[in-house]
């Protein structure tokens, strides 16, 4: 029996030994990456504000174009019975580009189309408020541009909205 502890102890020590130098390895570890962490984070904080400032002199930004979209008036879906109302709306898209303008032109029957299909289908409750234009505005904007993709149109701009 004695020799049977003696083993089962011996077992024990050389499995304690390993575990020991693991555990060590592990803290060794975890310091160093601390250490590398926190050089790091002081190394950015101090050397954030000392760093040279390039001020190149940049070409000023190309100002925007804007396309025309011939004025529309629609009516607006009400319910059985209620008097009909009407959406008058004169709409310029806003272009990034200047060549782009003579590409997006010869798509602006198109531009019409999409933007009369879906200003009929508007309920006059659909336009209250800041955030009723805001989301013609986003819609328009995203039918505008699967019309004439692969161009793009920074965005719609309202020039005139009267709804009657």
């Amino acid at each position: 029996m004695a020799d049977k502890e003696q083993a089962e102890g011996g077992a024990d020590g050389a499995e304690a030994a390993p575990a020991k130098k693991g555990k060590l390895k592990l803290i060794i570890a975890a310091v160093g990456f601390l250490a590398v962490v926190g050089a790091g984070a002081g190394w950015f904080f101090l050397m954030r504000g000392h760093g040279e400032e390039v001020h190149a002199e940049a070409a000023p930004p190309k100002p925007p174009s804007f396309v025309e979209v011939p004025d529309m008036m629609v009516n607006l879906v009400g319910a059985p019975g209620e008097r009909v109302q009407y959406l008058k709306v004169k709409l310029v898209l806003e272009i990034k580009d200047e060549k782009q303008v003579e590409q997006i032109k010869p798509s602006m029957p198109r531009v019409t189309d999409l933007f009369q299909t879906y200003l009929r289908e508007l309920r006059p409750s659909d336009l209250n408020g800041s955030a009723g234009l805001f989301r013609l505005k986003e819609e328009l904007t995203r039918r505008v541009n699967s019309a004439v993709s692969p161009n793009q149109v920074s965005a719609v701009l309202f020039k005139e909205i009267v709804v009657q």
